[in-house]
């Protein structure tokens, strides 16, 4: 049970631990997803991984498939279904939080 207690809160902590708040923004070029497939591109998060990225009470999930983005403040560039799918088209940058 104790095992169980410890592996149960070293998750949580992993989880709280990888969680982020900054700007995003979107981008239409370059690698894009497989048939309106939500790609994103982060700086440190491995290729494949799949990020929630919430804004204004939506929250989607997103696969990594590029590096970036290399602007500072900002935290992860959208593909544009990504971006319409969080409803962020017409602000261009928001602040959202990943995890």
């Amino acid at each position: 049970m104790l095992l169980l207690c410890l592996a149960a809160s070293s998750l949580a902590f992993t989880s709280i631990a990888n969680a982020e708040t900054g700007l995003a923004s979107y981008y239409g070029y370059g690698k894009a997803g497989k048939g309106g497939e939500l790609t994103c591109a982060h700086r440190t998060r491995p290729f494949g991984s799949v990020l929630r990225v919430s804004y204004s009470g939506r929250t989607i999930q997103c696969r990594v498939n590029d590096r970036g983005p290399f602007i500072r403040g900002r935290i992860v560039d959208l593909s544009v279904p990504a971006a319409r799918a969080l409803g962020m088209m017409s602000a261009g940058v928001v602040r959202v939080s990943v995890d």
